[in-house]
């Protein structure tokens, strides 16, 4: 059932490789509950808890991490996104390999591909504004 209403409402969240029906929905569910909060990649990242936040105050040496607040389950289904590419999709594989041996840890590139999977489930739930739309 949960299927089919996802092929109704947003077929093209499906395309992307890593995300299934279940990452789908729970995409659907936290945009449908908040469609003011989404008016960029930003936001929706910050609504899912991927946001990159300095790593400590004051000096940070360029280091991030991942804000905790947000949407835990909307994050859990990135992750699981992100899993599932590191293991069985060939360019994250590729990327995974050249940005070990440029010293980052796993928890780093984890929170890379995190955010680029939202960025393109942004652009897929968020299709640009028509002109009628912005007028008003």
């Amino acid at each position: 059932m949960i299927e089919d209403l996802v092929m109704r409402t947003a077929p093209q969240l499906l395309e992307p490789f890593g995300i299934g029906v279940d990452i789908a929905a729970e995409i659907l569910i936290v945009v449908g509950d908040n469609p003011e909060r989404v008016r960029s990649e930003a936001a929706l990242a910050k609504l899912a808890g991927i946001s990159p936040i300095p790593a400590s105050y004051g000096m940070t040496s360029g280091r991030h991490r991942i804000n905790h607040g947000g949407h835990r389950q909307l994050n859990a289904a990135i992750y699981r996104a992100v899993i599932v590419r590191m293991r069985f999709h060939q360019p994250t594989i590729d990327y995974v390999a050249r940005r070990t041996a440029e010293g980052k840890s796993k928890r780093d590139i984890i929170r890379c591909l995190k955010r680029y999977v939202i960025r393109e489930v942004y652009h897929l739930v968020n299709p640009a504004q028509k002109p009628a739309q912005i007028a008003s």
